[in-house]
């Protein structure tokens, strides 16, 4: 069993940066593949980055080049560095895990989640 706790959003001004974290508690955490999703008002919940334990990592084309994730094995830790925020990346951003395999975009293939983090990116 994992437990994940996703944190550090808040609100920013268009072009500035925020860094979300998601600490893992349970065994194994650095043979879970981490990832984060998002979920827009009103819209579906969509990838946006994944890290493999062995660290190759795997972006959406919204975010590629301005989003960075990495991984803490010593400290059960994923991290998601946001930077060049546009409006359109507000959201609530989740942290997922699953025990394997790899950074699969399809939620239905994550087995653990987050409670969610609020991202609001202003114009």
């Amino acid at each position: 069993q994992v437990q994940l706790v996703d944190f550090g959003g808040g609100l920013v001004q268009a072009g500035g940066s925020l860094r979300l974290s998601c600490a893992a508690s349970g065994r194994s955490f650095s043979s879970y593949v981490m990832g984060w999703f998002r979920q827009a008002s009103g819209k579906d919940r969509e990838f946006v980055a994944g890290i493999r334990s062995g660290g190759i990592t795997s972006y959406s084309g919204s975010v590629q080049g301005r989003f960075a994730i990495s991984r803490d094995n010593a400290k059960n830790t994923v991290y998601l560095q946001m930077n060049s925020l546009k409006p359109e990346d507000t959201a609530v951003y989740y942290c997922a895990a699953r025990p394997g395999g790899y950074a699969d975009p399809r939620q239905d293939e994550w087995r653990y989640w987050g409670r969610g983090t609020q991202v609001t990116v202003s114009s």
